[in-house]
């Protein structure tokens, strides 16, 4: 028994002194003269194998122990070997002592640093085209403050953005704060603005090993479009109009069926982001990051009414109710307004989200809001009572281009998240997810039977779906970069805006679209 023992313990031995021979290697690094690190290891392997080699020759047996059926004195007593019990232990010191030179050479003076390695080569990135919500153009020089009109709603809540936690990421960046609206003052006729152009704000391109995206072929131009991406389409009750509204500012009346520009309705101070028909078909409600609601006349661009948001900052989104006696505004700050238009009057200043909203929707009944902001957040409203009834984080990031079904039961929301989500309301379940687009769904329409859904996206394309199932009746894809607007026109083509400064038009069931009105020149 005592021999395996000391086998094993050879063993050992030889394997320390291995390992310290190994290290005595890397400590020279294959280059003399050794260092006092390299002479340690050596000295210590040297040692650690001369033990085990005299271990394992049994040259350093362990003392006998007494047989206990043997008797102690006597001539019939047992005698044991007494074996060189120093010299056996200062053996078996060894190895301990090599262990500790192997540990202690991980932290002592004499450790030497490895070689670097070689510095990762940088890899090109590839450009990203930014959503309009980051785009902000700059403030025009020596620009005059908002004017408001006769109504300006109460400040919302103070906000402390320092102390909110960030949300969550998203292929958005989150939509930066507008300049705060001057102080309220007396009313006065709108001064015509002058139209300047602006430059989209750079974004940061992430690194990609990805190859640039091959160059977009040559657009057609035309000197009365858009000079910047077109982030909002709407479609006269007739179906013959559209209008549009541009990070240039302009707010663009069109004629469909002339295929030509009718007129600019008018310019906003800062980034234009909604322009909605009102139900008398005479006047439009136009809405932009300034902070005003501004009430136009189809007819010359005349501006009737200014609504002016105060405190509460930029509207970033705007919905009219189906009657045109009340509008809905989501602001920059979180706060949801609701309007009396009929009067020119604030009806409520809802404290509402935390984050920017991003998303406004109204009942078919125009007696509830559904809004939703860039953290994912969806809240439910009685705009006329002015409470919340539910809120629910629908998203895990931000939800866009809300819209309410027919039944009023019903609604379907984009998000940052890549999905289309419809919601039941009187449960607050998600009945059916369309799943598609491989980027931020930043605008939604419904057609005028309710059984068609079209979104676009910033993938760069824009996609009919069947709301019945959620299956996916046509892409499209120009090849132009982020769509941000869409619409169904009358005929049930789907009409689209985007970074490309253009408006096109896509067939319903599938195929290759056109350019309907082109964008001004670069």
């Amino acid at each position: 028994m005592q021999r395996s023992t000391d086998r094993l313990l050879a063993l050992a031995m030889l394997v320390i002194g291995l390992a310290c021979f190994a290290k005595l290697y890397l400590a020279l690094g294959g280059k003399p003269p050794a260092t006092m690190r390299a002479e340690v290891f050596g000295a210590a392997g040297l040692l650690s194998m001369l033990a085990g080699l005299l271990f394992l020759a049994g040259l350093l047996p362990a003392p006998a122990r007494h047989d206990p059926a043997a008797p102690l004195f006597g001539r019939d007593a047992g005698i044991a070997p007494a074996g060189h019990p120093r010299l056996r232990r200062a053996a078996l010191a060894l190895p301990i002592l090599a262990l500790l030179v192997i540990v202690a050479d991980q932290f002592g003076p004499w450790r030497t640093e490895e070689p670097a390695s070689e510095p990762a080569k940088e890899v090109a990135s590839a450009p990203v085209q930014p959503a309009p919500a980051e785009l902000k153009p700059e403030p025009k020089a020596g620009a005059k403050p908002a004017q408001p009109g006769a109504s300006v709603p109460p400040a919302a809540p103070a906000r402390q953005e320092a102390a909110k936690p960030a949300p969550p990421a998203a292929p958005v960046p989150p939509i930066p704060p507008a300049p705060t609206p001057a102080a309220p003052a007396p009313v006065q006729p709108a001064q015509p603005a002058q139209p300047e152009q602006t430059a989209l704000a750079p974004a940061a391109p992430p690194q990609t090993v990805a190859p640039p995206p091959p160059t977009p072929p040559a657009q057609p131009t035309a000197p009365e479009g858009h000079r910047d991406a077109v982030v909002w389409l709407s479609v006269s009750a007739d179906g013959h109009e559209i209008m549009s509204a541009s990070t240039d500012r302009m707010i663009k009346l069109w004629d469909i069926d002339g295929k030509r520009l009718v007129r600019d309705l008018g310019e906003h101070k800062d980034m234009a982001r909604s322009a909605l028909f009102m139900p008398d078909g005479k006047t439009a409600l136009t809405a932009g990051d300034d902070g005003e609601i501004v009430l136009r006349q189809l007819s010359d661009g005349a501006v009737l009414h200014v609504f002016s948001s105060g405190a509460n900052g930029g509207v970033r989104q705007l919905k009219i109710s189906p009657d045109g006696k009340r509008a809905v505004s989501g602001h920059d700050t979180g706060s949801v307004v609701v309007w009396d238009l009929e009067k020119g009057t604030v009806l409520h200043v809802l404290p509402g989200h935390d984050w920017s909203v991003s998303s406004v929707a109204i009942s078919p009944d125009g007696a509830r809001a559904l809004t939703g902001s860039i953290d994912g957040e969806l809240k439910l409203w009685d705009i006329v009572a002015g409470k919340q009834l539910r809120s629910w984080h629908g998203h895990e990031r931000g939800a866009y281009g809300a819209v309410f079904l027919a039944d009023g039961h019903h609604a379907v929301t984009g998000s940052g998240d890549y999905t289309i989500k419809l919601w039941d309301l009187d449960t607050f379940k998600e009945v059916r997810r369309f799943d598609g687009h491989s980027g931020t769904v930043y605008a939604l329409a419904l057609s005028s039977d309710g059984k068609r859904l079209g979104s676009v996206s910033l993938d760069g394309t824009a996609r009919i779906w069947n709301m019945d199932t959620g299956a996916e009746i046509a892409e499209f894809d120009p090849g132009t970069g982020p769509m941000y607007s869409v619409a169904f026109a009358a005929d049930g083509t789907l009409l689209t805006g985007g970074i490309d400064r253009t408006i096109r038009d896509w067939p319903a069931a599938g195929g290759d679209g056109k350019v309907l009105f082109a964008g001004a020149p670069e």
